[in-house]
């Protein structure tokens, strides 16, 4: 944060002389430069608010980005569905949030497993925080309750969207961001008092592990105790694939995905008004890093799509728009977590596997039966998981003492010379975060499964959510791929006949 220079009237004395006014004199002057100071402080703290408040309206705007990429996922009986489970994500979110989910991950000070101060954000603003940090926090913590809700679309209750949320948002996510991210965090490589893990810390920068992991692997649990969709597997066990009815609604979500990662990544850095003690010179400065910040993230996600688009020309001989898009934010979830402190060329190669990592979890998936509408736990889990690897083995060593200052003798990535610990570190957040999602959102999703809460009757899932659970569909529609019998419009063209009529006008007929 901003600190004022302080000017001495005594300091200055000397320099003025002796004569009869020199007090007078420097005291008018320290005044005169202290009002300056204090005018600049507070305009450093105004513009880096402004700019954590941007980016967390960029943040908030992929809600948006996951509620077309699902909408376009998913069958066109269960649009309305899903669109409203990313309604009530925000929604229920934001209260829970409020209430207990950013106390419990930033409530300052506290232990290293849990914070303990500003539940429903009492005492705030503080020196700390200002309420535009907690307003960027919560539009990360409804992202992770977001990926959730793609991995069980099109087959789970209304009620089970709204308990799980809430947990999730308000104590799951809240406990997993307050290890990596607090300064009080065991985990924490901003951890305050030096007593840093490995002597490094973890560095999840933006969240391949706090937001996508803890997303994924909820999701994924949730769609393994529920199963399948009806008809994603036959008889044999072959997989059936169960298309989403628009294409369009996935590219429009994945290029508002994409405009909003710029708000996730570098919009992590928190302030832009900070210069660094550097060689370059005073035009390198954190304002610098986060351009970097935001040209790694880009080149991630670019290589991850044009290697997903040409690897399954390979495997299965056709260009996949659908393919493209999912490998696009396979690499962006990948890249988040070392996004600050590799090298554009880094982001290169992340991509690359992050695209491999992809293709490689979801022909998994299919051996195992696993029925995933949206590839978010394959996406959000195995990307994430890559990307935080990623970081232990690239993360170059000045980068790291910009971002994490105070200890120049970091460890830093395995591959850039820094040795193992931090790939140590980072391993041992893939687990912990494995361990920790599965041990809360699994027996959750378990108990509703068992109290009937989670899943919905096979009459209802094939007759379709719109219909069975929100009174009409989104819109008017033909399922092609539905055999059901459920209402429906199928427009044929209308062709001219040639019989003359009395006035002389070509009869038309209509087939509905």
């Amino acid at each position: 944060m901003a600190s004022a220079v302080t000017c001495s009237a005594a300091d200055l004395l000397p320099h003025l002389g002796g004569s009869a006014n020199a007090t007078a004199a420097a005291e008018f002057i320290c005044d005169r430069f202290t009002a300056v100071s204090e005018y600049l402080t507070n305009t450093t703290y105004a513009v880096d608010n402004t700019y954590l408040l941007f980016s967390a309206y960029l943040v908030f705007a992929m809600q948006l980005g996951f509620a077309m990429l699902c909408a376009g996922s998913v069958r066109a009986k269960n649009t309305m569905n899903i669109m409203l489970t990313n309604v009530l994500d925000a929604a229920a979110g934001g209260l829970s949030y409020y209430l207990f989910g950013f106390a419990f991950a930033f409530g300052t000070p506290s232990n290293g497993f849990i914070g303990k101060h500003f539940f429903g954000l009492k005492e705030f603003p503080s020196p700390s925080f200002d309420y535009s940090y907690f307003l960027y926090q919560w539009a990360f913590a409804i992202a992770a309750a977001g990926i959730t809700s793609g991995s069980i679309a099109e087959r789970t209750q209304f009620v089970a969207y709204l308990i799980y949320s809430s947990f999730l948002t308000g104590f799951v996510y809240p406990i997993v961001s307050h290890w990596f991210w607090s300064g009080d965090g065991w985990a924490s490589a901003s951890k305050t008092d030096g007593n840093l893990l490995f002597g490094s810390g973890v560095i999840d920068f933006a969240g391949s592990g706090v937001v996508h992991m803890v997303g994924g692997i909820a999701g994924l649990w949730g769609a393994f105790i529920e199963g399948p969709r009806i008809g994603r597997f036959d008889r044999t066990g072959r997989s059936v694939a169960l298309r989403g009815h628009s294409a369009s609604l996935v590219v429009l979500g994945t290029f508002l995905l994409w405009f909003g990662w710029y708000g996730f990544n570098p919009g992590s850095f928190l302030t832009i008004l900070k210069s660094y003690d550097s060689p370059k010179g005073v035009y390198y400065g954190q304002w610098s890093a986060i351009g970097r910040t935001a040209v790694t993230t880009t080149l991630a996600g670019c290589t991850a799509a044009l290697t997903t688009l040409f690897s399954k020309r390979l495997l299965v001989g056709h260009w996949n728009v659908i393919d493209v898009c999912n490998g696009l934010l396979g690499g962006f979830a990948a890249i988040t977590s070392g996004c600050a402190v590799v090298e554009p060329w880094a982001a290169i190669v992340c991509g690359f596997v992050a695209a491999w990592v992809l293709i490689g979890f979801n022909k998994l998936a299919v051996k195992l039966k696993y029925d995933d509408p949206l590839e978010a736990a394959q996406l959000h889990g195995g990307c994430g998981s890559w990307g935080i690897i990623f970081t232990g083995l690239f993360a170059k060593k000045a980068y790291v003492n910009e971002v994490y200052p105070g200890f120049p003798d970091r460890p830093y990535g395995l591959f850039m010379g820094g040795g193992g610990k931090l790939l140590g570190a980072q391993i041992i957040q893939i687990l912990v975060i494995i361990g920790w999602v599965s041990v809360t959102m699994g027996p959750l999703f378990y108990l509703l499964h068992k109290f009937k809460l989670l899943r919905i009757c096979r009459e209802d899932e094939e007759a379709g959510m719109d219909l069975t659970r929100h009174g009409g569909f989104a819109y008017l529609y033909h399922d092609e791929d539905e055999g059901s019998s459920m209402p429906g419009f199928k427009m044929t063209r209308i062709e001219p006949t040639n019989t003359p009529t009395p006035d002389n006008h070509n009869s038309r007929s209509v087939v509905v």
